[in-house]
């Protein structure tokens, strides 16, 4: 198996117009602005970017449109849209291209103004056409099956699902860029307005404005930068479905295998890991993901993540920005849980710093918990 550690680097990242873009902004300002801050943060130019990444549910082709407005004459581009994972599944064409010599500097951004234009999910999704007769809401009704699933063959319970939103807010409110900051109760979280069942309206995630933005290059140019690089360990992608009615178990996702190539690539296993961070758009996705990628076996998410074990000071630190359910969401997440990944590999995090950080798994979700990909990073001592 090719070797991906110590090849490639993360040198730069950014967010920009986080819970409510400044008024008038458009969903390409707020990632342009992305964009500039994360090159900033690298220590590098518009000038030096020749390969252009992006998907949306605005643009169709995002990266030509975000090229255009940059300004960036790319040698290499690419707007593959897989849903919330999308920039996950890019850093792995970036790391391709690189290492083929058809680019050197790799921006992967998105942006969104959701919140601002209508409060609701944007979404180029469409209702399948065998479960449309039964009037899902898309996409809490697919997920709501899944906890309802999980709940009913294994015993979690309706507190261990409130309790992932509770410990999510706890790191939330280490974090002055949380755009939900309050106090949070298990109590809260049940007694909340019904969404679908069995899950309310704090168990899902919020609806934010905002962009992030991730710059790539190879460790050869990432050693004269700004930052210190923050090493691509392993990578895996894998997807068995797109719609829940094809699902083939609703307790099982294709994190299973996208953990286990990452975790192979990588030469690591789960108990290598020093920060989790995973795409939470729903609370029933963190217990999934933590027995999917081997934190726990499976059935055993509820009560292993369940009394504080992963909030702050619990035995794994998941979701150290507050996730998407405290931090933010801005309609697709994956690129924030590689911002948050980076920085607590790179050690910056301030009060929500984990200590002595060296290894970081992001894992992003695309679709009703379909497209998947596990990314593990690592510090200059783990290459």
């Amino acid at each position: 198996m090719w070797s991906l550690r110590g090849r490639m680097a993360i040198v730069g990242v950014a967010e920009a117009g986080l819970g409510v873009a400044p008024k008038g902004w458009t969903p390409m300002d707020v990632t342009a602005e992305a964009s500039l801050r994360a090159l900033a943060d690298a220590g590098l130019s518009v000038r030096d970017v020749d390969g252009v990444f992006s998907a949306s549910a605005y643009y169709q082709m995002a990266s030509v449109e975000l090229a255009e407005y940059l300004g960036i004459k790319p040698r290499y581009t690419d707007s593959t849209q897989i849903g919330g994972s999308s920039f996950m599944t890019h850093v792995e064409h970036a790391v391709g291209a690189i290492s083929a010599g058809l680019m050197d500097v790799a921006l992967i951004a998105y942006g969104s103004t959701q919140r601002t234009d209508s409060g609701r999910l944007v979404t180029q999704a469409k209702p399948f056409a065998y479960e449309e007769p039964f009037r899902p809401r898309h996409p809490v009704s697919m997920y709501s099956l899944v906890a309802s699933r999980h709940m009913h063959q294994y015993g979690t319970t309706r507190e261990q699902l409130a309790e992932v939103a509770v410990q999510a807010r706890a790191w939330a409110r280490l974090n002055a860029a949380a755009f939900e900051r309050g106090p949070l109760s298990i109590q809260d979280v049940i007694t909340s307005r019904m969404i679908s069942e069995p899950l309310t309206s704090r168990d899902c995630c919020l609806v934010t404005d905002g962009a992030g933005a991730v710059i790539i290059t190879s460790a050869e140019r990432a050693r004269d930068l700004k930052q210190p690089p923050v090493y691509l360990l392993g990578t895996g992608t894998a997807h068995w479905h797109r719609h829940i009615s094809q699902m083939p178990d609703l307790t099982v996702t294709a994190a299973v295998e996208s953990g286990q190539r990452a975790y192979a690539r990588a030469g690591l296993g789960p108990a290598d890991i020093d920060t989790v961070q995973l795409y939470d758009a729903f609370t029933i996705n963190t217990i999934v993901f933590l027995e999917d990628l081997g934190f726990c076996r499976k059935g055993e998410g509820g009560p292993f993540s369940a009394n504080g074990a992963i909030a702050p000071g619990g035995r794994l630190p998941v979701n150290t920005n507050g996730g998407g359910l405290s931090y933010c969401h801005p309609g697709m997440y994956s690129i924030f849980v590689l911002i948050e990944a980076v920085r607590q590999t790179r050690g910056e995090c301030g009060e929500r710093q984990i200590k002595d950080v060296e290894v970081s798994l992001a894992q992003g979700n695309g679709g009703v918990f379909s497209s998947q990909i596990t990314l593990i990073l690592g510090n200059g001592a783990t290459v």
